[in-house]
């Protein structure tokens, strides 16, 4: 890609507008290789888990910034901590099961030991045996632990960074991403189960499903049939105060329920099981709540189930998708019950989100290798301001303003050269 390689220099075929996106950035593995350096370990903070997984001092976690393995710990002072996952000996990883409890973590290759601080504690064979072979008299434990990350919380919700030029987390999020985590986050949560997935596609093409508000209604033929989504809905798309972040809202309008409903009566359509949609209203006339957190994290509320989605990204053409379910730990029997049915409507073969991979998917088999042609995104004009309508793709080209600044380019509202990600939009 022209210009791709240089710091401060803008990619000549995006558009300074945002409205046309090279097909080149999903599938370029040179593009892929800077996006790990400036972007997942430059100055962002990655989500990387909830600390509600990790009820108790010597529980883990294992999770991932951009493609680096890592491990959330709770120390036994109940601290968390942020561990890069890779023995400082040989680099072997030291966890591999998804989450657990330890009081140490033993690398299984050589039995180096650390512990949930990330301190080397023990080495096998330190002073050799039978008199030969260890390791010299000024090995020094103190120098070989685990590579450590910030790690910060908000809500209850983790995030980590390698990077020092990275802001305070509240400051990253700012004040509409920080509502709406109040929002959810405002009660103990209760950990209902996990999905993932491996997706064959570029991350950004799922970056930018989940800011497309307006695909829903023409995708997800479930949502057409069975529910009142529509385009014409009380909602809107917010972007402030940082672009990077993306903030959809849809409200109830029972009016307008009652006449789909009637028009999916007039047709026949009924769910063979209505319970998959009877929900408990519980967060006011907002029936559905997608916020982006840039660079990997989803929060969802769709009726009443709740749940994380975090993007990890594999290669330049597939991503892994993990799910993390949730509710609140005064929920009753029936509230419980209800989320975890409705949890059917997302995740790998969910009755709305199993189109959102499909067309990842067959977006990533059309453009590969396509080095001329470019996105059209000009749904909702050409501004990345927030609208009050879900017929917009301002999500995505705020989305891609706040890439190009991160990874050093030039463009509208980016700091000459500088790749960083402080600010307001």
């Amino acid at each position: 890609m022209a210009g791709a390689s240089q710091v401060g220099q803008f990619p000549s075929e995006v558009a300074l507008d945002y409205t046309r996106i090279p097909y080149r950035l999903f599938f370029d593995p040179t593009i892929e290789a800077l996006e790990q350096q400036r972007l997942f370990q430059g100055p962002v903070w990655n989500y990387v888990g909830l600390e509600a997984e990790l009820k108790r001092p010597g529980d883990f976690k294992t999770t991932t910034v951009g493609r680096v393995p890592m491990v959330v710990t709770r120390t036994e002072a109940g601290d968390f901590r942020l561990l890069v996952n890779r023995c400082a000996h040989r680099g072997a990883m030291v966890c591999n099961e998804p989450r657990g409890h330890r009081a140490m973590l033993v690398c299984p290759y050589h039995q180096w030991s650390y512990d949930l601080a990330g301190r080397l504690r023990g080495v096998p064979f330190r002073g050799g045996a039978g008199g030969r072979g260890g390791y010299p008299a000024d090995f020094s434990l103190a120098d070989h632990g685990l590579q450590s990350a910030r790690i910060d919380s908000y809500r209850g919700v983790l995030f980590g960074s390698f990077s020092d030029a990275a802001p305070p987390l509240t400051a990253y999020l700012g004040q509409q991403a920080c509502a709406e985590l109040d929002r959810v986050f405002a009660r103990p949560l209760r950990i209902l189960g996990y999905s993932r997935q491996e997706i064959r596609g570029n991350w950004k093409l799922y970056a930018e499903n989940t800011r497309d508000p307006y695909h829903a209604s023409l995708l997800h033929l479930f949502h057409a049939t069975f529910t009142n989504h529509r385009i014409t809905a009380e909602g809107g798309n917010d972007t402030a105060p940082f672009a990077g972040h993306i903030h959809s809202v849809k409200g109830d309008d029972a009016a307008e329920a009652a006449a789909y409903e009637a028009q999916v009566g007039a047709r026949g359509y009924r769910l063979a099981d209505p319970s998959l949609m009877a929900g408990r209203p519980e967060f006011g006339r907002r029936v559905l709540s997608i916020l982006t957190v840039f660079p990997n994290l989803v929060v969802q509320q769709i009726g009443n189930t709740l749940a994380t989605r975090q993007i990890v990204p594999l290669a330049v053409d597939r991503f892994e998708l993990l799910v993390t379910y949730f509710g609140y730990e005064d929920d009753d029997a029936e509230l419980a019950s209800i989320r975890l049915k409705q949890a059917n409507l997302i995740g790998p073969a969910g009755y709305i989100s199993l189109e959102d991979g499909y067309a990842v998917e067959l977006v990533q088999q059309a453009i590969q290798g396509e080095c001329g042609a470019a996105s059209v995104i000009e749904m909702g004009g050409r501004a990345t301001e927030s609208q009050d309508t879900l017929a917009t793709e301002n999500g995505l080209r705020a989305f891609w303003r706040t890439y190009g600044r991160v990874m050093g380019w030039d463009g509208p509202g980016a700091a000459n050269g500088s790749g960083g990600a402080t600010g307001a939009d």
